[in-house]
């Protein structure tokens, strides 16, 4: 039987350092629960030092999930591992993963440190987290670009002090495949006691090789692979976890390993991901774009027409996508709806979540002659990304025209109160948020408005996400509409709505493996 790569997803704590990324504790539950699912083996759920909301996110999805083991990242050092393990006690299989630079260039003007104090951070730091927590992974940061005959004493040092999991981290996404392979060759030669724990990597996408670094690691004897969901991760991202589960499932014969993942809940995962992140899928993403598997060119269309693997290496159902669509319009049932729900993936949803999303495709029914799957899955994440309505968005009147200056009057509830306010605009939407502006008191500014048509045609749903800035805190909203006016006044509502749950802005780690 081939070897088992366990798959370490770390869209939760490294994908949210994606910039203008800021997922809430529901969020965070809610994907935690479908990488469950989807087979994942370790989630890092987040870094419980950096803030309270990542603490209780942390503590929260320990408690929560029985299946994957639930790691949490700490400098080496001993108030950031007290608070990982504080926040890790709840789960039944707890991870302390703990990291320090470890190249020149980050321990001369980073840490200020020197090699030799720097290994008396890991043997300290390591020997305190494995007295608290039965498995510890340990990280030397900056792996890649460090002194090989240096790389080689931290991991030992990490090793003797109790690490199993040692993991190696493109943290710039320096390397190449070729070079990859041949400093874990080293690594396994002059460090002998690595043979008997887990390697892991880790490799960033800065040079756009971080899959191909990913797997050329595994080729050359690493078992566990850290990625996340559509590639998320600060600057370029990180190796894409459908990438490096569909390429070992598709090239077993190079790569001779398997994974534990079912893949035909991965569209499903990275879009809904998507969607709770703010970040959109390119259509050429590779597995799960909207392209990936599409034919435009004739003698592609006719390859595939003769014979389906001309030109498709693997099929769209073992990636989840279905190659026709159910049909549902105003006078199917909630019954229908329900079964569905279960085809999309989503069989554990609660009765008032169904409830609210039934009533939303309902109305959306009688807006659009066709229900189609994407539309489903909308109403269903918008619901999802839910919150507290301090503000309720009532009423709105557009004025505009190519002669007219735009104008909007809205009215809104706030704690039972309604407010009305009208406002000028260099168009319609712009004309709305001036006048929600108004109405709520804040001074934000919008940093980036988007529109995605989730279907086609004249009576399209339209998906609206915005990210707003009010000093140092950012916040996205969503809002889902076959008005497009309506669903660019609902997703601001929502982002100011998140914006009243951010007591401050979350601070983001840098420099982290």
């Amino acid at each position: 039987m081939p070897d088992q790569v366990y798959i370490f997803d770390t869209t939760l704590r490294d994908g949210e350092q994606t910039p203008g990324v800021n997922l809430n504790r529901h969020e965070k539950i809610e994907i935690a629960r479908l990488l469950e699912s989807l087979g994942v083996d370790v989630i890092e759920a987040g870094f419980p030092i950096a803030s309270p909301g990542d603490f209780d996110s942390v503590k929260a999805i320990a408690e929560a999930l029985t299946e994957p083991t639930i790691c949490g990242l700490s400098r080496a050092v001993k108030k950031d591992i007290d608070r990982a393990w504080e926040a890790l006690q709840g789960a039944k299989k707890p991870r302390i993963h703990t990291f320090i630079a470890t190249s020149d260039i980050h321990m001369q003007y980073k840490l200020k440190l020197k090699p030799e104090e720097v290994l008396e951070h890991i043997t300290e730091a390591v020997s305190y987290a494995r007295n608290l927590c039965p498995e510890v992974e340990f990280s030397p940061e900056d792996g890649t670009r460090t002194r090989p005959e240096f790389l080689a004493e931290a991991i030992r040092a990490a090793i003797k002090a109790g690490a199993r999991i040692i993991n190696l981290p493109d943290t710039v996404g320096y390397t190449t495949p070729h070079e990859f392979g041949i400093i874990i060759d080293g690594l396994y030669e002059h460090v002998p006691e690595l043979h008997d724990c887990i390697l892991s990597v880790h490799c960033h996408d800065d040079l756009g090789m971080a899959v191909a670094n990913s797997l050329s690691a595994v080729r050359h004897g690493a078992r566990q692979v850290e990625c996340t969901l559509n590639g998320l991760g600060e600057r370029a991202g990180n190796a894409a976890l459908e990438e490096i589960v569909m390429a070992i499932r598709t090239r077993q014969d190079i790569l001779t390993v398997n994974t534990g993942i079912d893949t035909t809940q991965l569209t499903h995962a990275c879009q809904f991901a998507s969607r709770l992140a703010g970040v959109p899928v390119q259509p050429n993403k590779a597995i799960i774009g909207a392209n990936a598997f599409a034919h435009e060119s004739g003698i592609h269309q006719h390859g595939m027409l003769s014979h389906r693997q001309t030109y498709e290496i693997m099929t769209p159902e073992m990636v989840g996508l279905k190659q026709s669509e159910i049909v549902l319009g105003k006078l199917s049932g909630r019954h229908a709806f329900v079964e569905r729900l279960k085809e999309l993936g989503y069989g554990d949803l609660s009765k008032e979540v169904i409830d609210e999303a039934f009533a939303r495709f309902k109305d959306l029914a009688d807006k659009k002659k066709v229900v189609l799957d994407q539309d489903i899955e909308a109403l269903v994440q918008q619901e999802y990304t839910q919150i507290p309505d301090v503000y309720r968005l009532d009423y709105f009147h557009i004025v505009s025209g190519n002669t007219l200056l735009a104008t909007a009057t809205i009215r809104m509830e706030k704690n039972g109160e309604m407010v009305e306010e009208a406002a000028c605009g260099d168009g319609p939407v712009d004309a709305i948020f001036n006048a929600i502006n108004r109405a709520t008191g804040h001074d934000v500014t919008l940093t980036e408005y988007r529109i995605r048509a989730i279907t086609g045609g004249t009576d399209a749903l339209g998906e609206v996400t915005v990210r707003i800035q009010e000093g140092d805190v950012i916040c996205v909203g969503r809002g889902v509409s076959t008005d497009i006016l309506e669903a660019s006044a609902i997703a601001y509502v929502h982002a100011i709505n998140r914006l009243l749950l951010e007591d401050q802005a979350k601070p983001k780690t840098n420099g982290t493996p």
